[in-house]
């Protein structure tokens, strides 16, 4: 396993990051219950296998499972030495219940830290994430509620999620006027079938020295079988369908060229996703709810794609719209709160 520097931080993260969505089942009627989640035993032995393999960066957010996903990911990293992990964790838009009451999002922030620190049985993370961009709540009042959460230790670094490259300079620009903590990290949507952020917000962040720990490496697994696959996710992930729907012909052409070199490579199409990006961002999120989900990780590390096999993976793509999360963030009249469940 790589291990190297999370941007500006002095964070040392595995080239790979466990993304958790996949843990905590048995929630109920949460609306963004995945059918697919698991509970406290599969999520041990997934925990232990990605230790095994040297990975110590570990990703989730409350609106995973209505908080479930922090709680198990908690639980399961008492097993390990607190300060041999880097813990993420996430907080999102204000609820229509708290504009109405008036919660700053100043209050909102640290309210949500304090939940997550609960959940997660930790008095502190080691980056805390702004989920998705709050069109409804001051850039000011966020970042005073950040400001605070690190002061009092509660948190050691903050990164950004799914925001165009323009919101991130504006704040972290704001964040500098202020004495502020500024991101240091950038988690968007991006794999070998939708490469939009390569037009402006990795060179913004190359240039800024902010890094890159993208979601949905595998595209919910269309990246990881050959073209046409049914599994059990992708039959129940409606969400993750909206975002590939539109371009699965396009897609196709790309994952029959992952197919392809995963033959002659002799190992998974995973692993040469993962590979891919490996050279191209900081951490993928990889994520996980069996012990041989995290097989690719181990495959990767011993693969080095060449340059024509890279261009070879790359030359078919075509610009894609906007989609998933981002699209909720186009301004604001989107709804990002009924997604997320709040």
């Amino acid at each position: 396993m790589q291990y190297r520097q999370l941007g500006t931080s002095d964070l040392k993260v595995s080239s790979v990051a466990l993304g958790c969505m996949g843990f905590g089942a048995g929630t109920g009627t949460d609306v963004n219950q995945r059918s697919w989640a698991v509970g406290q035993t599969q999520a041990d032995q997934v925990l232990q296998r990605a230790v095994a393999l040297g990975i110590n960066f570990f990703d989730t957010a409350p609106v995973y499972q209505a908080g479930a996903s922090e709680r198990v990911l908690g639980q399961g990293l008492k097993q390990f030495q607190r300060d041999q992990v880097v813990l993420a964790t996430k907080f999102t838009n204000r609820t229509t219940q708290e504009i109405e009451a008036h919660v700053s999002g100043r209050e909102h922030v640290l309210r949500s830290l304090d939940q997550s620190l609960q959940n997660l049985q930790t008095d502190y993370v080691d980056l805390y994430i702004y989920h998705i961009w709050d069109w409804l709540t001051p850039m000011a009042e966020i970042m005073a509620g950040l400001n605070d959460a690190v002061q009092a230790g509660k948190v050691r670094y903050i990164g950004i999620s799914n925001a165009y490259a323009w919101q991130i300079a504006q704040i972290n620009a704001l964040a500098a006027r202020n004495d502020y903590p500024q991101f240091v990290s950038i988690q968007s949507h991006y794999n070998l079938i939708y490469r939009e952020d390569e037009r402006e917000l990795f060179s913004f962040a190359h240039e800024n020295g902010l890094a890159t720990t993208p979601y949905s490496p595998l595209a919910s697994g269309r990246l990881a079988h050959p073209f046409g696959t049914e599994t059990t996710r992708r039959k129940q992930d409606a969400f993750a369908e909206t975002k590939y729907q539109a371009t699965s012909e396009l897609d196709k052409l790309i994952i029959d060229r992952v197919e392809e070199l995963a033959h002659q490579h002799h190992v998974s199409m995973a692993a040469i996703n993962l590979a891919w990006l490996q050279q191209r961002v900081t951490a993928p999120i990889v994520g996980a709810t069996k012990q041989h989900h995290l097989d690719a990780v181990a495959e990767a590390a011993d693969l080095q794609l060449t340059t024509s096999e890279i261009q070879y993976l790359e030359e078919t793509y075509q610009p894609h719209d906007l989609e998933g999360v981002m699209a909720l963030n186009r301004s604001r009249t989107n709804n990002w709160n009924q997604y997320a469940g709040q």
